[in-house]
C-alpha cells in the first residue's frame, strides 16, 4: 500500500513534535484512521534502514520519534548531545540500575543494595530527569518512593522498563532487598 502523502503528514507531525507521540495521537492530529498510522509507520521505520538516512524512528515510552542512527551518535554526540556534565558517575549509574530494576523503592531500600549513602545520587538523578518520586510508601514515616521517568527510557532508548537487558541470576540477586 503507497501512502506517499500520509507518510509525509505523519512524518512532520513527529518532526514537530518534541517528545515520542502514540498512533491513537498521530491519528488524532492527522484525521487518519489508526490502521493507517500503523501501515505508515512501519514505512517510515523501512526507510529509515537506508544507509544514506541519517535518522530512524524509534519506539520509546509506548509512542515514536526520530532519532540520530546510532552508528551516527559517536560522530554528532560532541556537538548535540549533552556534555560532560550529563556522563553519569559509576556511583550513578549503579543507583540508577537499581531504581530501574527495582523500583518503585525507598531511599533506605536503594542504601541497603548499595552499601552506601544515596542522597546525593538519588537528589543528582531527579535533577537530571531520570528519577522521579513516584509516591510513598505504605509504612510508618510514608518514605518517598523512586522510579524511573519517560526520560530515562528516552535517554537509553527503551520502550519501556520490560525492555531493560535482563539480569543473570547473580546479578538479580544484588538488587532484591535483604530482609
Amino acid at each position: 500500500m503507497e501512502l506517499s502523502k500520509e507518510v509525509g503528514i505523519i512524518e512532520a507531525i513527529l518532526f514537530l513534535e518534541n517528545d515520542p507521540i502514540n498512533i491513537k495521537m498521530i491519528s488524532s492530529i492527522s484525521d487518519l484512521a489508526e490502521n493507517i498510522v500503523e501501515v505508515a509507520i512501519q514505512q517510515i521505520i523501512e526507510r529509515g534502514k537506508a544507509d544514506n538516512v541519517g535518522v530512524e524512528l524509534i519506539e520509546i515510552s509506548g509512542g515514536y520519534t526520530f532519532s540520530p542512527k546510532e552508528e551516527f551518535w559517536g560522530i554528532l554526540k560532541d556537538h548535540y548531545g549533552k556534555k560532560n556534565e550529563d556522563k553519569l558517575s559509576k556511583a550513578a549509574m549503579e543507583t540508577l540500575s537499581i531504581i530501574a530494576y527495582s523500583q518503585p523503592l525507598t531511599k533506605t531500600e536503594v542504601e541497603n543494595i548499595r552499601g552506601v549513602s544515596a542522597d546525593n545520587m538519588i537528589r543528582m538523578l531527579v535533577k537530571k530527569g531520570f528519577v522521579k518520586e513516584v509516591g510513598k510508601k505504605d509504612v510508618p514515616g510514608k518514605p518517598l518512593l523512586f522510579g524511573t521517568t519517560k526520560d530515562f527510557l528516552k535517554v537509553f532508548r527503551l520502550n519501556s522498563i520490560a525492555d531493560l537487558p535482563k539480569l543473570e541470576e547473580q546479578d538479580r540477586d544484588r538488587f532484591e532487598l535483604n530482609g
